[in-house]
């Protein structure tokens, strides 16, 4: 299989996405195809040898719309939008200098007044109609070449109708001309395209703050040398000088110098990260205080930020499955519309018999039935998500990510690195000597061990270690050895019962600990117990209140860990978990979750890399682990730091979106079953009062921009 992206131009509507999408599906060899309207991109996975690229341009050509094979993702889009902007920018202006002319002789001024007066609106309105209508003419030209019809096709019928309509009045002496309804139509269509056009390109800032956090140049050390080059140049392996204040290229390993790094580009987190030799870095955040050199390992489209930009452009290229009700309802609108307007210049031509006032509600029916804001009510909401999730250091790989996320009942977490810090500290001292001198003898004899919890110890004393003779360690028990001529004992309550050493001057202090979940060892001198020293993996600071943000969701927070009942207790105990699953080995976390799934949707959170099963299994995988490798991989949501509080924003998120979604389809829908009764007369019957076409296409114009807008209220959501 094999997955292409294309440029699409020309679409104006949901009816348009729709086509395209039908269209390349049917194709041979087709596995999937998606076309978005916001990103102007269709996605097309085929099978290679039995389907090729040319055969899903010319297919999308033979349509009406222009394609190309997209040349470097967003950064070419984005010179795309500028192009089209300016385009439409121009043509707006051409129309309005000659639609405004039309529209104050054609409304305000008689014919009396000003002799040649449908003459002069004739000169005005042609350059409008073909110049400017020329792009709405060949691409519903190509729709119907194809069978198949499109927004420009309303278009085109309803300004031609009221334009041709006109020169027939011309030639035949008549009175009454539509010149200037035609020129303002177009004028206004183009007017509410560039304002459409400008919006979605709001829509897309959190991506362009992406693209421009990248370094132009990076100082790499070549035989001595310091030799600044253009960031693309840099070669995995390449050594390079980061000085403070300056960003960091690529992504890499300190090894020389430390620093505090400026992190919140890519995590979302505002406190700088101390970083020192064996550290890795990430290109694109910036050096705050010490300089440093570092290897590069990752370069390119392989880089964080670069692979950041990836998740974000494909999550914003997807679709949310609530899109296919608006394909749908796309695929038989226009045909729909084009019936209506039929039936509604027939039915006042029999009921009047007015060529005139029927042409005008048959052209405002036409005009006010556009679907662009069905169409962009999902895209554009999708789009400000997930560009704000990215922003907040919360990537969600897409719509349908999205919108089941939003459905979510269950989470569950696992505990090791996710409700906990993922390593041993030491945690508490119970003695009665100085707990300065016990460490210091703890960790001297620890100091010899390989063992993690030894290593907690170590690293808790920050001084200098006696030296240890005769050291042993006994696996399962502890260690002992001599210092300074005196024998110690370091280890667990079968140590000192195989040495005789009494212990119950501390055993209470032991059970308590515990019964916390804490590993708690024994220290002796000789016969003589000295006290208790307990290790724990640590509870992050942020769990407690990331369960209850959970629970206060409606969500039903649940542990799941390797560790014995005890320990499981006593973790979940702390956090304000009353749910949860000991002893289970990695390969079953994932039946847990699918037990789960009887009751409804389950988020699993995770570290990515034991968890890979489970994640899979579970409605929606949310990866931690700081944006590595496994956990970009793994999730459906990946939380660039290690806070569990980013599971309930990535939950409030969807379901903001989701509601920005169905506001967004609510008012698209109202919209087009009031206006198109409006626009066929129906209050005409009761009020004498017709639908002006120009209104018909302001209104049209500012449904599509109001759903925009809508969307980009999401921006200012807090999370």
């Amino acid at each position: 299989m094999k997955k292409v992206v294309l440029d699409v131009k020309g679409m104006h509507c949901a009816s348009c996405s729709t086509l395209l999408d039908r269209t390349l599906s049917r194709i041979d060899g087709v596995k999937a195809a998606n076309v978005n309207l916001t990103t102007e991109k269709a996605t097309v996975e085929f099978e290679e040898g039995k389907a090729h690229v040319s055969q899903f341009i010319k297919a999308i050509e033979s349509k009406g719309y222009g394609a190309s094979e997209s040349a470097n993702g967003m950064k070419s889009g984005m010179l795309d939008k500028h192009a089209e902007l300016d385009s439409l920018k121009k043509k707006l202006l051409i129309g309005l200098f000659f639609a405004v002319p039309a529209f104050i002789i054609g409304m305000f001024i008689m014919g009396e007044q000003l002799p040649y007066k449908s003459l002069i609106l004739l000169v005005l309105a042609t350059p409008v109609q073909f110049y400017l209508g020329f792009d709405m003419y060949r691409s519903a030209f190509q729709a119907l070449k194809g069978f198949s019809a499109n927004m420009d096709s309303l278009i085109v019928l309803g300004t031609s109708a009221a334009y041709f309509y006109s020169v027939y009045v011309v030639i035949t002496g008549g009175m009454h001309t539509y010149f200037e309804a035609s020129a303002v139509l177009i004028t206004i269509v183009i007017f509410g395209r560039y304002l459409e056009a400008k919006a979605k390109g709001k829509t897309t800032d959190a991506i362009k703050k992406l693209i421009g956090l990248k370094p132009k140049t990076a100082c790499v050390i070549r035989e001595d040398q310091e030799v600044r080059i253009p960031v693309d140049d840099v070669k995995v392996g390449d050594l390079i000088l980061v000085r403070p204040g300056e960003k960091i290229p690529v992504d890499g390993v300190i090894g020389e110098g430390h620093s505090s790094v400026d992190e919140s580009m890519i995590t979302g987190e505002s406190i700088p990260v101390e970083k020192k030799e064996g550290d890795q870095v990430i290109g694109a955040t910036i050096n705050k205080t010490g300089a440093f050199q570092f290897k590069a390992s990752k370069v390119g489209a392989k880089t964080t930020l670069a692979r950041i930009i990836k998740l974000v452009e494909d999550a914003q290229g997807s679709k949310a499955p609530i899109q296919r009700f608006a394909d749908e309802v796309s695929a038989y609108f226009v045909p729909v519309v084009l019936l209506i307007a039929i039936v509604t210049f027939t039915t006042w031509m029999i009921v009047k018999g007015d060529l005139s006032f029927a042409l005008v509600a048959a052209i405002s029916v036409l005009v006010i039935a556009c679907p662009c804001a069905l169409g962009l009510a999902t895209p554009t909401a999708i789009m400000v998500g997930t560009g704000k999730g990215a922003s907040n250091g919360v990537l969600i790989k897409g719509g349908e990510a999205l919108e089941t996320a939003h459905r979510i009942k269950h989470v569950v977490l696992d505990k090791t690195g996710t409700i906990t810090e993922g390593k041993p500290s030491l945690t508490d001292i119970e003695s009665d000597m100085d707990s300065g001198k016990f460490l210091h003898v703890a960790a001297s004899l620890e100091k010899m061990s390989e063992h993690p919890l030894a290593e907690a110890i170590v690293k808790a004393h920050k001084g200098s270690f006696e030296k240890v003779e005769g050291f042993k360690a006994i696996p399962g028990h502890g260690v002992h050895g001599n210092i300074r001529h005196k024998e110690y004992f370091l280890g667990n309550k079968k140590l000192m019962d195989d040495f005789g050493i009494p212990i119950a001057d501390y055993e209470s202090q032991a059970s308590r600990l515990e019964s916390e979940g804490k590993t708690v060892m024994f220290l002796a001198e000789g016969k003589s117990l000295l006290g208790v020293v307990a290790v724990a993996d640590r509870i992050k600071e942020s769990s407690k209140r990331a369960v209850q943000e959970l629970m206060d969701l409606g969500i039903t927070p649940h542990m799941i860990t390797g560790d014995n009942e005890r320990t499981a207790k006593a973790i979940a105990s702390q956090v304000g978990i009353k749910d949860y699953f000991a002893e289970v080995l990695p390969e079953d976390k994932a039946g847990h979750v699918k037990e789960l799934q009887k009751h409804g949707k389950v988020a699993m959170v995770g570290d990515g890399i034991n968890d890979a099963p489970a994640l899979a299994q579970a409605d929606i995988g949310i990866a931690m682990g700081s944006g590595t490798d496994v956990a970009m991989e793994t999730g459906n949501v990946v939380l660039m730091k290690d806070d569990l509080l980013d599971v309930a924003k990535a939950i409030r998120l969807s379901r903001a979106t989701m509601s920005k979604i169905r506001q967004n389809m609510f008012w698209a829908l109202a919209y087009n079953v009031a206006g198109i009764p409006i626009a066929a007369g129906v209050f005409y019957v009761w009020t004498g009062w017709l639908l002006n076409p120009m209104i018909a296409g302001g209104a049209m114009a500012l449904s599509s921009v109001s759903v925009v807008s809508n969307s980009l209220l999401l921006k200012m959501k807090r999370i």
